[in-house]
C-alpha cells in the first residue's frame, strides 16, 4: 500500500463515526422468474438487492418478512459507517472485518455509493459498537 493509502485509511479509521440503525433486519431470498413481486415486498421496503444465480437476495425489515410470512436464518443489526469513503479506499473493509471476526463477530458488508454498511447479529449489535469505536479511538 503507498504511503497515499496507509494515510487516507487511518484518516478513514480515525473517522468511522458507526451509527446503528433502529430496527432488525434479515436477508430473504426470492427464487422466482419473476422478481421480488412473487413476494409482494414494495420497492420501498428493500434496503439492499444483490442478484444471484440461485434466485435474488433482498435486505428488509424482519416486520416486514414477519407480515409476509418469510423465511429467514439471520437477524442483522443495520450499522452504518458514516465516515465520507470512497469506493476505491483500500483496507477500511478489511480492517473493519478483522476487528469484528476478532471479537467473535459476524459481518455482512454491504457498501453503498457513500457510505458502507454493517450487518451483524443483532443481539451483538452493543459489542460490534463497542469493537467499531475502540477502532477511532486507536487512531
Amino acid at each position: 500500500m503507498s504511503d497515499d493509502s496507509v494515510s487516507r485509511l487511518n484518516a478513514l479509521l480515525g473517522n468511522l463515526s458507526p451509527r446503528l440503525v433502529d430496527g432488525q433486519f434479515v436477508f430473504v431470498v426470492d427464487s422466482s422468474a419473476d422478481g421480488d413481486a412473487s413476494l409482494a415486498i414494495a420497492d420501498d421496503e428493500v434496503l439492499a438487492s444483490v442478484v444471484e444465480a440461485e434466485g435474488r437476495t433482498l435486505v428488509i425489515a424482519r416486520d416486514t418478512a414477519d407480515q409476509l410470512g418469510l423465511a429467514y436464518r439471520f437477524v442483522a443489526a443495520w450499522i452504518t459507517l458514516d465516515v465520507d469513503s470512497e469506493l476505491d479506499d483500500i483496507g477500511l473493509t478489511s480492517v473493519v472485518a478483522q476487528a469484528l471476526a476478532s471479537a467473535g463477530i459476524s459481518c455482512n458488508v454491504i457498501a453503498g455509493y457513500h457510505h458502507d454498511h454493517l450487518l451483524v447479529p443483532h443481539a451483538q449489535a452493543p459489542e460490534a459498537l463497542a469493537v467499531l469505536r475502540s477502532i477511532t479511538s486507536e487512531r
